[in-house]
């Protein structure tokens, strides 16, 4: 078994159970893990520092034999500085690497949704529209799928520059979005666009679930890439890595504590 880019800590018993079942698994990772067990049939590729994610791990792995994907994914997870020097051993045009960051960025924003229902293709389906191709640059020639996810997006972004933004001066922008399935999908890649407007700032993007609980997205500054799983795993349902984090379902009750908390973890240091 195959495991890749979810979090070790929060899906600890499903692995426990699948180590006991005898199965053999490597697991390949960017998230806050926590303790990894250690067992003779488990392989762990675990690497939580801000400035990497699950496909430049495996882009390791593989010697770059595939890295122009790895390049499109690491733009997708909204590192472009590490995306851009992957890309540099590779014979690429300025032409090329724009081709691979919208790719990445669409195959980012199709993964955002509180059911498969709010996601313009199902992941399994897109995946087998992707597995074919060698080359991104062969599946971008010949998919139908991308005129899709262009157009979603370009119309969800439209929504979402549409909403207010609250201030917090020298800490961050919040940013507060309706129970809606353009607000679930474009949550991710909206909170990605915000964080590189303003690299000094964090950001937090609410959005109104159907029970009234709130999922939150969260970005640490990019200038300074850390504590946004701090921050999230402090309250139910919370998880993801230093630079970008979430929670599922915060009861609403939980807001005040949750801005109160952002506001301190983000505040500016002291000099």
């Amino acid at each position: 078994m195959t495991v890749l880019d979810i979090s070790l800590d929060k899906n600890r018993m499903a692995l426990e159970e699948q180590l006991a079942a005898g199965s053999h698994i490597l697991y390949i990772d960017h998230h806050f893990a926590g303790k990894i067990p250690a067992h003779a049939r488990l392989t762990t590729h675990i690497d939580p520092t801000p400035e990497t994610c699950t496909s430049l791990i495996v882009d390791q792995l593989l010697g770059g034999r595939f890295r122009a994907w790895a390049v499109a994914a690491a733009f997708g997870d909204n590192l472009h500085d590490a995306a851009r020097t992957a890309a540099a051993t590779l014979d690429l045009s300025q032409e090329q690497i724009s081709q691979l960051r919208e790719l990445g960025e669409l195959l980012n924003y199709n993964g955002y949704g509180a059911t498969l229902t709010d996601l313009h293709f199902h992941p399994a389906s897109l995946y087998q529209a992707l597995q074919p191709y060698q080359s991104p640059f062969a599946f971008l020639e010949s998919a139908v799928e991308l005129h899709t996810l262009r157009q979603g997006y370009r119309e969800d972004m439209d929504l979402a520059h549409q909403q207010e933004e609250t201030i917090l001066p020298g800490i961050g922008r919040i940013y507060h979005f309706p129970d809606a399935p353009w607000a679930r999908r474009v949550a991710g890649v909206y909170s990605n666009l915000k964080a590189r407007e303003e690299k000094n700032l964090a950001h937090a993007l609410l959005t109104a679930n159907p029970d009234q609980t709130l999922r939150i997205s969260v970005r640490a500054p990019l200038n300074r890439r850390e504590h946004a799983d701090t921050l999230c795993r402090a309250f139910p349902t919370g998880g993801g890595r230093m630079a970008a984090a979430g929670i599922n379902s915060l009861p609403p009750e939980l807001l005040d504590d949750f801005l109160t908390a952002f506001q301190r973890i983000f505040a500016p240091s002291e000099t």
